[in-house]
């Protein structure tokens, strides 16, 4: 369903009322398939004294023929490397490089601050300061105006050259309904590659609810960026599941993933067709919604047997070091799983959903850390979506749907691309720096933390 309030403002007569009435006032948000350079300029580019990024960013903007200047009237993004504060006081210049440029931001603009992660600071005081970076940044996203966003990459010392695909993501469009998120970038064996047109060229995907809404949405976005794509869903989508898969030019296969055989299946198929598999996206979600005291047991045990049974027992058996010819998961695979805001914040009506969505979480950042899946170069993340316009969505009655609209930073829903810009970026072999993570695309939601 249309959001015709957001219609509604961007016009002259709309806008002006709700800005006299004291209304949100969304800005209609630039995303990829709008066209336009994936960064766009003028930058401005500053670094705290002692920082070591600086260059590094300059470099990167030089080499995407980005113009930097040192000033700019309406400046598309502003980026500062904040490696260098480490005391409470030096966080000082963070205010003075943005406070006299931030009012003048353009549109859809960027905010992009460069930290190094806490737990590696030299002492307590610059673990202080840098944690500091992140309620900053969090603030700074929930007062920009007209769909401009904050970031925070938090990048670690002898990670730099892993600095690219996170800033790139981050400044372009593809980012459109992120804010206010904290990113880690950790140091890799080998400098993660790859282009930015076409970065899943030659990889193998396979994506799971696929049939429809945001899973058909991250299938023709995986095969945008190259990939090829298996599109997994249930027989009974298999009408929608084929049509998605001709879409995209990839390749149906129908499987009840709650099945006993169904992780060996699609392991097999996986095998046969395609020798294994480089990127596995757990979309595949139901929800049977009701508050705890009047839930069924079955659809307790239908939501928790999809959402997050369902994803472990297939990782299990992608990851199989003792089949035969070793894992499925080819070496720097990627894993992404689809959790949601309510397995962070928790919603009413929800226990069910929540806890199998939070569950990802907890298997996201304990399959990230085996030793046998990092020492492979595999990354296991997950993307947590807040308000998307999706049917599911637009089947809420009106006042609880404008609520999930209304209240975030960017005043509006996402779209279900704004989910798969993420999906793809986490799976893109310039990642390879970012595991056991959870971003949120949720325009910064006033939900959760």
């Amino acid at each position: 369903m249309p959001d015709r309030y957001l219609s509604w403002t961007a016009g002259g007569p709309g806008r002006f009322l709700a800005a006299r009435l004291g209304l949100p006032r969304p800005e209609p948000l630039r995303r990829r398939q709008d066209g336009g350079p994936d960064v766009p300029g003028p930058v401005l580019a500053g670094a705290a004294e002692g920082g070591r990024l600086g260059k590094p960013v300059r470099a990167l903007l030089a080499e995407w023929g980005v113009d930097a200047p040192d000033q700019a009237d309406v400046p598309a993004a502003l980026v500062l490397d904040a490696t260098g504060v480490t005391t409470s006081e030096r966080l000082r210049e963070v205010y003075a490089f943005l406070h006299p440029r931030i009012r003048s931001l353009a549109p859809n603009g960027r905010v992009v601050v460069l930290g190094t992660p806490p737990e590696l600071a030299t002492d307590a005081r610059e673990a202080a300061a840098q944690r500091a970076l992140e309620g900053f940044v969090r603030s700074v996203g929930k007062e920009l105006k007209r769909g401009a966003t904050a970031h925070l990459l938090l990048v670690a010392p002898e990670a730099e050259e892993g600095l690219a695909a996170p800033l790139r993501f981050a400044l372009s469009p593809r980012s459109a309904y992120v804010s206010g998120q904290t990113l880690r970038v950790t140091a890799t064996p080998t400098p993660p590659s790859g282009s930015f047109d076409r970065p899943l060229a030659g990889r193998v995907a396979l994506v799971t609810g696929a049939a429809r809404g945001i899973g058909a949405t991250v299938a023709a976005t995986l095969a945008a960026d190259g990939a090829t794509v298996v599109c997994l869903d249930v027989p009974a989508q298999g009408a929608e599941l084929r049509a998605t898969a001709e879409r995209v030019g990839g390749r149906a296969l129908e499987a009840d993933l709650t099945d006993a055989d169904a992780p060996h299946r699609v392991v097999d198929d996986l095998t046969r067709h395609h020798g294994g598999v480089d990127i596995v996206v757990h979309n595949a979600g139901i929800t049977r919604d009701r508050t705890l005291g009047r839930m069924e047991p079955g659809q307790w045990d239908a939501v928790v047997a999809v959402n997050l049974t369902a994803v472990e027992r297939l990782d299990e058996a992608l990851l199989d070091a003792t089949a035969e010819g070793g894992p499925v998961l080819r070496e720097d695979g990627r894993i992404v799983c689809t959790s949601s805001i309510s397995g962070i914040a928790g919603n009413v009506g929800q226990t069910n959903y929540a806890a199998g969505k939070a569950g990802l979480i907890g298997l996201v950042q304990a399959v990230a850390r085996d030793e046998a899946v990092a020492g492979r170069g595999i990354t296991v993340n997950a993307v947590a979506p807040g308000f998307i316009e999706t049917q599911m969505t637009a089947a809420v009655p009106l006042f609880v749907r404008e609520a999930g609209r209304r209240l975030n930073s960017l005043s509006q829903g996402g779209q279900p691309v704004d989910v798969a810009e993420a999906v793809a970026f986490l799976a893109s072999p310039g990642a390879a720096g970012i595991t056991g993570q959870v971003l949120r695309v949720c325009g910064q939601a006033l939900l959760g933390a």
